[in-house]
């Protein structure tokens, strides 16, 4: 397994990851992107003490930037983890 602090980059917080927090205990991570959903599930068990009941992932491509020229950048392309706790566990992350 690789190391949880490679695995488990940053918590997302936004109004949706609120409202998943809030109705059905799950919380939204940014997780590497070669990370699979085993590893990502091994990952916040170890760091966070807690059992995670299921994991749902997304991939995202990061958003193009063009800033006074006529070349465009680009943001990183990053990875979503939505992961549900199991019944009677919490996270306090916030």
């Amino acid at each position: 397994m690789k190391d949880i602090h490679h695995v488990i980059k940053t918590i997302h917080l936004t109004e949706k990851a609120a409202l998943l927090r809030e109705t059905a205990n799950a919380h939204v991570f940014k997780v590497d992107r070669k990370a699979n959903k085993l590893e990502i599930k091994e990952a916040i068990e170890r760091a966070f003490n807690v059992k995670v009941a299921s994991v749902n992932t997304a991939n995202y491509r990061g958003k193009l930037k063009r800033q006074r020229r006529s070349d465009a950048g680009r943001t990183a392309h990053w990875k979503k983890a939505v992961v549900t706790l199991a019944d009677g566990e919490s996270l306090d992350l916030v």
